[in-house]
């Protein structure tokens, strides 16, 4: 019944996803700039997005060799409408 909102509340159980969505909550960021603000491997960030994005929590495009990745504010909305519903 909740299997979509369980996927994204593990996703959210993470110290380095939770970094990851704050750091992309005013705009969209290149995987470059994500990873010189982590301070991770490319290989850990490519991990922890596959998970966010598996999640639906981010979206991302293909520019050249690089993603970019933003939130993805319809799930992040339908999250914060499952708590005040609680």
């Amino acid at each position: 019944m909740y299997q979509d909102e369980i996927k994204k509340f593990k996703a959210l159980s993470d110290e380095n996803r939770l970094t990851i969505i704050h750091s992309l909550k005013n705009n969209e960021k290149c995987a470059c700039k994500l990873l010189d603000e982590l301070n991770i491997s490319q290989s850990t960030l490519s991990h922890h997005m596959k998970i966010l994005c598996d999640a639906g929590l981010v979206i991302f495009r293909k520019e050249g060799k690089w993603m970019h990745y933003r939130i993805n504010k319809d799930e992040v909305q339908n999250i914060i409408d499952l708590l005040e519903s609680i």
